[in-house]
Order: structure tokens, then C-alpha cells, then sequence
């Protein structure tokens, strides 16, 4: 069974190509497999195929099929990959933006798992399923930053039982828009799928969960804010949902933030500092990651300084 979307170009769209106009609105998916969907008859513009250079129009009706994703085991794919530890039970990795953790309908190769199934020659846990070896938790395509992996399945049930009790420091640095008025706080908020948008969250009291982000402010540069946030929870998207819930979407971010917010490519969000108690030896390890480039330039580019400090 395919996955169905029905998108209505608004105002500020017209003009964009309908590869670039698709991934912000869908968010999870890449430019190249968009122009693969249209070259294979699965996106449609008022009924009709879309040419994947076309420019869409406000009040056009875009249809968007997405074949279910194949059923095969991920392939090895020899893909360069920012390893910062590992040993014979975990490895931690810088992922890069743009970068997807693992194969789903629109993004079937390409991802993080199919990089980490040639380094590690297939030696990775089974415990996330075919699809999803060794991978315990997830970034967003867009989030740059550190996640760890299991080799093992007994690392990988000691390490998703310490995340879901809380006992992973995960702290991240982002930008967010306009100017955050506290210098620190928390926002306590519960979130859950949107009603009307199945591809989003959203803050809900109906069918959520419990979820926690703390943060500090660093600086803020012109209209923007950089702030250190640290999650105490890890539900999908929290830190986007959470700071749009308080005004302040993060810059870049097409989904949960204005459609044009930022030329940046994606979210500028990323994965800074990652502590936890390895799995077999109990040791307590933690892993920081510099900014990138592309958070560095946009710092810059409006003013702000560099504060590397978690």
C-alpha cells in the first residue's frame, strides 16, 4: 500500500521548483529521489505527471505517492562515515546533515545503516529489526551530530533501557528564531502525532507522550537566539516541536517554522555532546562534536560568535 499526500502550494511557494518544494513540506526526503518519483509517475500536478523541473504555482494540487519500502535487508554501501569511537560492542558516530539513520519509503539506500553494514561487515545488532541494525536512537536527516550504535544485541538493550530511563546525556546546539527573552528554562510539554498532518508532531494532550527540553541561551545574534538545550526525553522531532511551540522555531527548519525561514539547507540543530555509561564496561564516556561549517557560517553571517562550550 502507498503513502498518499495531497499538498496546496501557498503564496510564497509559487515559483519553486517541485523538488524543493516537496522536501520542505515533507520533510524526510531528498531532492534526487523526488526527481526519481516524478521521472517514475508517482507525483502529479493537477492530475497530470510532474516534469521534475517544474515550478509549482499557488493553488496547485500536488499528489505525492510513495512506494512502500522494499522489504530487502539494506546493503552495504561504502559510504565515508565521521567515526569518533569504537570498540568491539559500540561505536559512536558524528553523522553528517542530509544524511538519513536508516531505509524508508523515498530513502531506501543511501543512509546511515548501509554505511555502518560496510564498516562493520554486517556486525551489528538485530534488535531494531532488518531494516534498522544497530541503530538505538535517531537523529533527524537535517540534525547534524552524535549518535551511538550497538554491535551487539546486549549493548543495544542496555543502551535503549538507559535512554528510556533517562540515564543518556544528549545536549545539542541550535538557533532558533527571534530573540528567547530567558537566559535559561524548560519547556514541559507532551507531544504526540498531528491530527490533521501524519508526517508531524505536535504539543497534544491526546495519544502523546511526556517530553522535556531544557535550554540555555548563548548569544543572540540580530533576529536569532543560539542556544546549548539539553534533552531530558528524546520523542521524534522534540527539540523543533518544542521550540516552535514557544515561538521560537528553529532557524532552517521548513516543517515547524516558516517555509522559507532560513538558506540553510535544513535545521541548524545539531548533536554537540553525548555522555552514557558503556554498556559492557561501565565506564562513564563522553563524546563532544565541534559545529560545522554550515552552523559556524550562519553564526557568523548574522553577527554571532562562536561558543563551543556544552
Amino acid at each position: 500500500m502507498m503513502n498518499f499526500f495531497e499538498l496546496v502550494p501557498m503564496g510564497q511557494d509559487s515559483g519553486a521548483r517541485i523538488d524543493r518544494f516537496i522536501c520542505g513540506s515533507l520533510g524526510d526526503m531528498t531532492r534526487s529521489t523526488v526527481q526519481r518519483l516524478c521521472e517514475e509517475g508517482y507525483i502529479r500536478v493537477n492530475g497530470m505527471p510532474a516534469a521534475k523541473n517544474y515550478r509549482v504555482k499557488q493553488g496547485d494540487r500536488v499528489e505525492v505517492n510513495l512506494p512502500p519500502p522494499k522489504a530487502a535487508k539494506p546493503e552495504p554501501q561504502d559510504i565515508p562515515l565521521d567515526i569518533v569511537y569504537e570498540d568491539a560492542h559500540i561505536l559512536v558516530v558524528n553523522k553528517a546533515r542530509g544524511m538519513v539513520v536508516h531505509p524508508a519509503a523515498g530513502n531506501e539506500d543511501g543512509t546511515l545503516v548501509n554505511a555502518l553494514l560496510y564498516h562493520c561487515k554486517g556486525g551489528l545488532s538485530g534488535i531494531g529489526g532488518v531494516a534498522r541494525p544497530g541503530i538505538v536512537h535517531r537523529l533527524d536527516k537535517d540534525t547534524s551530530g552524535l549518535l551511538v550504535a550497538a554491535k551487539t544485541d546486549r549493548a543495544h538493550k542496555i543502551l535503549s533501557e538507559r535512554i528510556k530511563s533517562r540515564e543518556v546525556s544528549r545536549e545539542y546546539h541550535g538557533v532558533v528564531h527571534g530573540i528567547v527573552a530567558q537566559d535559561t528554562g524548560t519547556v514541559d510539554a507532551p507531544i504526540g502525532r498531528h491530527p490533521a498532518d501524519r508526517k508531524k508532531m505536535c504539543v497534544t494532550d491526546k495519544n502523546s507522550r511526556d517530553a522535556v527540553t531544557h535550554f540555555t541561551v548563548l548569544e543572540r545574534p540580530d533576529a536569532f537566539t543560539h542556544m546549548r538545550l539539553k534533552l531530558e526525553t528524546g520523542r521524534t522531532h522534540q527539540i523543533r516541536v518544542h521550540m516552535a511551540y514557544i515561538g521560537h522555531p528553529v532557524a532552517g527548519d521548513p516543517v515547524y517554522g516558516p517555509k522559507k525561514p532560513a538558506l540553510l539547507g535544513g535545521q541548524c540543530l545539531h548533536a554537540r555532546a553525548l555522555g552514557f555509561e558503556h554498556p559492557e564496561t561501565g565506564e562513564y564516556m563522553e563524546f563532544t562534536s565541534i559545529l560545522p561549517d554550515y552552523f559556524t557560517a550562519f553564526l557568523k553571517k548574522h553577527g554571532g560568535s562562536i561558543h563551543e562550550g556544552v
